[in-house]
């Protein structure tokens, strides 16, 4: 009987070293795209990276039931996605309850007034890319994940497709909505 129970935990112990074999292998192929992608979503660094490690982190807890290994590119992408949302959204509840309403309305104003004109635009860039973050934050999850992924983050439409488990002709329709409707919001 102990032989038995030996055989069957040396199985076991085969099959989890295999696994973590197999993870290490995917994750090493993969990791910096965890962190392209919350990127895309937060557009700060620190949060970025510690969004990827917690998506990293679930990955490795949920790698065991993942049923299509070949798979977990996009099953990362969408993870991690759905992390950064989340955490932009908490930082957005945060951000209202902790800002005072009138603190950085008057910022443009005073610095056309008074600031160096690289200064000037810089705040001007800073504005448009605001603009722009926002009509793509407006946008619908499934158009916002395809446009982060292949205008930000320079995919082309075939990887997209395969990150996201689409068709390509699907990723090649929610581009083109998307994009028209950030016409359509930044006009």
């Amino acid at each position: 009987m102990h032989d038995r129970t030996a055989h069957l935990a040396g199985n076991l112990v085969t099959v989890d070293l295999d696994l973590e074999r197999e993870f290490e292998t995917r994750l090493v192929e993969s990791s910096t795209l965890a962190f392209r992608v919350a990127y895309g979503v937060l557009r700060h660094r620190e949060d970025a990276e510690d969004v990827a490690q917690e998506a990293l982190v679930k990955a490795y807890r949920g790698f065991r039931d993942l049923r299509d290994r070949d798979r977990f590119r996009a099953w990362l992408v969408r993870m991690t996605w759905r992390l950064a949302i989340d955490r932009r959204r908490n930082d957005r509840r945060r951000e209202v309850r902790d800002r005072s309403v009138d603190g950085l309305r008057d910022l443009p104003s005073t610095a056309a007034q008074g600031f160096r004109p690289a200064i000037v635009d810089d705040l001007e860039a800073r504005e448009r890319a605001g603009r722009l973050w926002a009509a793509i934050d407006a946008l619908p999850e499934k158009l916002r994940v395809t446009i982060v992924l292949a205008n930000i983050e320079e995919h082309d439409i075939g990887e997209v497709a395969r990150l996201l488990d689409l068709p390509e002709g699907t990723v090649k329709s929610r581009l083109f909505l998307a994009r028209q409707r950030l016409k359509e919001l930044l006009q």
